[in-house]
């Protein structure tokens, strides 16, 4: 408010000024033929007349101005005056549009900010998980190719002369190999049954049958499913020796378990 009041005080005496000068002007002729008509007066006191006449217009002129014409003029910075009063206030609504526009974009960035990075917590969450679920897998895979390195060699059931009952210390053997299958559904077990030589050869063949019965059914009973069991009786027809003995007879009376994946059983079928 102070800088206006200054700037209108300004403009009125330029204005005032301007006008005074253009009053001047006007009367100067009225003034020079009045000096020239005065030819008793010496010059100095001719000259001291003169600045009196000119100070008396003067005088006059802006007496007139302030009595009549200033009243237009004050009007006229007052018109300004409101005019840029209303256009600051247009504009200082204009900003207040803008400055709620600019928080309300940066509310709404900051909202998604934060759905961002409560998003990065929940992947982040997530991908711990899936790297211990992985952990477990592969320690769950290393066991498992563990047991079937124990297991690839092949694994016998021993069985007493004439007898196709399975003892309980192979029942544990039978338990493991149950559970690598579980683990492995892509994987089948290949049985053979086996008799040693001594008895009749068709006994000793359906001995073999009923030794390979007895080992599946034990391992249905775990849970391992008939189709991945793949099973033959061979009786006495493939000694593990060329030579007949105690010892010898004692590993023909077998069912030999091997485990292979579904691939290869399908190649030998």
């Amino acid at each position: 408010m102070k800088k206006q009041l200054i700037a209108i005080a300004i403009i009125s005496s330029l204005s005032i000024a301007n006008i005074t000068h253009l009053h001047a002007e006007e009367m100067k002729p009225a003034i020079d033929s009045t000096i020239d008509s005065s030819d008793v007066l010496a010059q100095t006191p001719e000259r001291e007349h003169t600045e009196e006449l000119v100070g008396l217009s003067s005088g006059a002129i802006l007496g007139a101005v302030v009595g009549g014409p200033v009243g237009a003029i004050v009007g006229s910075f007052v018109g300004v005056l409101i005019g840029k009063t209303v256009g600051d206030d247009s504009e200082i609504e204009t900003q207040n549009e803008l400055l709620a526009d600019q928080q309300q974009a940066i509310e709404l960035q900051t909202y998604e900010l934060t759905a961002l990075h409560e998003k990065q917590q929940s992947l982040a969450e997530v991908n711990d998980e899936y790297i211990q679920v992985q952990t477990q897998l592969a320690d769950l895979r290393q066991a498992q190719e563990q047991k079937m390195q124990e297991l690839a060699i092949g694994l016998n059931v021993q069985f007493k002369t004439g007898s196709a009952t399975i003892e309980p210390h192979f029942e544990q053997q039978l338990d493991d190999v149950a559970y690598v299958m579980a683990l492995s559904p892509d994987l089948m077990l290949d049985l053979t049954g086996y008799a040693d030589r001594r008895g009749d050869s068709k006994f000793n063949q359906a001995l073999s049958e009923q030794r390979l019965i007895a080992v599946t059914k034990y391992l249905a009973n775990q849970g391992i499913a008939d189709e991945r069991l793949h099973a033959k009786a061979y009786g006495a027809t493939a000694p593990l020796h060329e030579q007949q003995n105690f010892e010898n007879d004692f590993f023909d009376r077998r069912v030999t378990l091997k485990i292979i994946p579904v691939g290869e059983a399908l190649a030998a079928n």
